[in-house]
């Protein structure tokens, strides 16, 4: 897999998209002013892969995100090809050929000519019936594979993203790979990593993890918001990666934003699960204990993942459709507004109901309110009692589209003939129902997947994608029971006093990472942020298991709150599908802390 660059101590890799729709300026301002040798972007949502499958029904042409092709190639092709910055993206979604084609016309049009390969091999929906022959079934709840299937795809890995790099790639276009792939894939082939090498490749999945989600590890969606500067002109992360693996994140100079240990730390927890075994095709990861080091301003140095063999399996994610959803939101003003604002929409649920049974139609499957403004997401812990203006969201799924328009013509008519201070509903005319797409997790043997690489019309068989150790989770030590809290007095105080947290999805369930702010705080949480503690402060979100994982690196803990997100992405009913502001309620709750510590910390 090595090349010239091998040669060479260190390479920069930026990534300019953590998903489809990011800014635009990302990859204008790597290319120009980030001296990077290799750009790579994420633009895979799980749901993404549904949308685009969508389109190219619609349209053979259509399946891949189009801004890469307009945002990134079209403008910056010159640049690219004169700085010799290699180029690595998951842009090909269900097209990847499609969006070669697109890129290379682009490049035409620039007046430049740069070698395009694509990996293939993730779209595995043509066998759908072969794998539900096969028995095979969701991860978590072991269901049966759906009879009607829009996409399905399993997560590859970045060896043949190295492969086609070393073929002479310029640009390197994937559909369906885990999203640190792309750095992954990068690296393996600037420093000539083997599959043995598993801590590097730990490593190396450890940058690509940090840097995909973009700006989310410069500041964005940091905790202490107000410390971050220059929203408005973000910098976005540049990695100088050594050959074993540590690297160092920064921006480039004149960037707004922040990186600090806590910033970086925080995208480290983002959506991870068990932080001793993130597992990606390639490696299992253990993160648990790696380390984060300030060494200059907007300067951290990330060393001390750790791998271990591969699974057998790739992850598959399939999504498919399961009947519409409708959603619509009104503002409702005045006294006593949440309680109008809950009784209109119960009013007009009811009355919905009503029309559905003299039509001769079916329930709803599922039906939403949330009272937003009157911190309906909190539950018992909501502190808005005497909110003067809330908006009313009201949700709802059916399985017939019709249902659906029925309950949104009959929002309106609450503006004169219901509860006082309606303002109206928002938006222009009235809200149509939409298509419930849900999520489908599962696992197909590695030997099952024949992944190629296309690189101007010859095919590369890739044996590497076939590699496994046969993981097993059972192998890992069971965690130490909690800390007993500590004797004497006590007070209480939020979480955010001691510490920080980022939250995000996993399908159905939400992630929420918490360390300490500084060591001594880490006994604390140990005792008092216990799964038990999650999972009753959570009691009115979630319905499945709350597990708790120690990361000493950092000092501490990951937690996995299964069926809390009413199905989750596209096919959740609620305010927050995707678990963004989780932490945010986890870091109000009270912990209890000596009486002396209490009156020492900024509140």
């Amino acid at each position: 897999m090595s090349t010239d660059r091998t040669a060479r101590s260190s390479v920069r890799v930026g990534c300019h998209s953590g998903f489809w729709g990011d800014t635009e300026t990302a990859a204008v301002q790597l290319v120009r002013h980030g001296d990077v040798d290799y750009l790579v972007s994420d633009y895979l949502a799980e749901v993404t892969m549904s949308i685009m499958a969508a389109q190219k029904a619609r349209n053979p042409h259509a399946g891949y995100a189009i801004d890469f092709v307009t945002a990134v190639i079209a403008p910056l092709a010159r640049e690219i090809a004169e700085k010799k910055i290699k180029v690595v993206t998951n842009a090909g979604g269900v097209n990847p050929l499609a969006c070669r084609d697109a890129v290379l016309k682009a490049c035409e049009a620039a007046g430049v000519k740069l070698k395009v390969a694509v990996v293939m091999g993730d779209d595995i929906l043509p066998r759908a019936d072969e794998f539900r022959a096969a028995g095979i079934r969701e991860m978590d709840t072991g269901a049966e594979l759906p009879a009607r299937i829009a996409s399905m795809n399993a997560y590859l890995g970045g060896f043949p993203i190295a492969r086609a790099l070393a073929e002479g790639a310029d640009v390197v276009i994937t559909g369906r790979c885990v999203d640190s792939a792309v750095t992954l894939g990068a690296l393996i082939h600037a420093f000539g990593w083997m599959p043995e090498d598993l801590d590097r490749l730990a490593a190396g999945t450890l940058c690509g993890h940090i840097i995909e989600c973009g700006a989310q590890c410069n500041g964005g969606n940091f905790t202490d918001w107000r410390l971050v500067p220059d929203y408005d002109n973000m910098g976005f992360p540049v990695a100088e990666v050594s050959s074993d693996g540590s690297f160092v994140l920064s921006k480039p100079a004149n960037t707004g934003g922040l990186i600090s240990v806590a910033t970086v730390a925080e995208q480290m927890l983002y959506e991870i699960g068990d932080p001793r075994a993130y597992i990606v095709p390639d490696v299992v990861c253990d993160f648990s204990e790696a380390r984060y080091e300030q060494v200059g301003k907007n300067l951290v140095r990330v060393s001390g993942a750790r791998g271990r063999p591969p699974t057998d399996t790739y992850k598959v994610s399939t999504t498919f459709p399961d009947g519409f959803k409708l959603a619509s939101i009104f503002m409702l003003g005045g006294r006593e507004a949440a309680a109008k604002g809950r009784h209109s929409a119960e009013s007009i649920v009811k009355k919905a109901r009503r029309m559905f049974k003299d039509k001769g139609m079916a329930d709803f499957r599922d039906v939403s309110i949330e009272v937003i403004g009157a911190e309906a997401t909190y539950g018992p812990h909501s502190r808005a009692k005497d909110s003067r203006e809330v908006v009313v969201k009201i949700a709802a799924k059916h399985d017939q589209k019709e249902a659906l328009s029925l309950l949104g013509r009959e929002i309106a008519p609450m503006s004169t003939g219901g509860v006082v201070g309606m303002t109206g509903s928002f938006g222009a005319g009235r809200v149509s129902p939409s298509p419930v797409i849900r999520m489908f997790s599962c696992l197909v043997p590695k030997s099952q997947v024949p992944v190629t690489v296309d690189i101007g019309g010859h095919r590369i068989a890739m044996q590497e994608g076939a590699r496994s150790g046969g993981f097993d989770a059972k192998s890992l030590p069971v965690e130490a029971p909690p800390a007993k809290p500590s004797a004497g007095a006590a007070e209480t105080v939020p979480l955010v006093a001691l510490a920080y947290g980022r939250s995000g999805d996993k399908g159905d369930n939400a992630n929420i990472g918490i360390f300490a702010r500084k060591p001594e705080y880490q006994p604390i949480l140990d005792a008092e942020v216990t799964e038990e503690a999650v999972a009753a402060y959570f009691a009115h979100r979630i319905n499945g298991k709350v597990s708790r994982w120690r990361l000493p690196g950092i000092n501490g803990f990951n937690f996995l709150l299964r069926q809390a997100l009413g199905g989750g992405g596209m096919a959740s009913l609620k305010a927050d599908p995707l678990a963004k502001a989780f932490a945010q309620m986890l870091l109000d709750m009270p912990v209890r802390v000596p009486a002396a510590m209490a009156r020492k910390l900024e509140i």
